[in-house]
């Protein structure tokens, strides 16, 4: 059974905006860092966010490319991380992967945004932004 299901996907308009939800109500492992990623065929995966739990409140991160235009937020009662995205560029398109099992952290600032340190993936939702 899938422990991490993304939803919200769909096609827009330059501008538009879109809002992906991870519900990781299954996934019953360690919550150090939740992420987004996406992907285009024949490129690697790339980190969009990521947000991970601190005693003092989530610590949150983001690629260069989409800091100001998207937000991500998790709901801890609902056991669900969100993605809103807005202002989108054709740039965005590409399958979105709620990740889970992140580093902790100690780990290094590049770490949360890197593929290989979560343990636990979704099968993706598809975006696409036309011009």
């Amino acid at each position: 059974q899938e422990q991490l299901v993304e939803s919200g996907g769909g096609s827009v308009q330059a501008g538009g905006s879109l809002r992906l939800s991870c519900d990781a109500s299954r996934y019953t492992y360690s919550r150090n860092c939740m992420g987004w990623f996406r992907q285009n065929p024949g490129t690697e995966r790339e980190g969009v966010a990521a947000i991970c739990a601190d005693a003092g409140g989530d610590r949150i991160y983001y690629a260069d490319s989409v800091k100001g235009r998207f937000t991500t937020s998790q709901n801890y009662y609902e056991n669900k991380v969100y993605l809103q995205m807005d202002n989108l560029k054709p740039a965005d398109t590409g399958s979105y992967y709620c990740a889970a099992g992140g580093p902790g952290s100690g780990s290094s600032y590049g770490d949360f945004l890197n593929p290989s340190k979560y343990a636990y993936w979704g099968r993706g939702t598809q975006v696409t932004v036309s011009a």
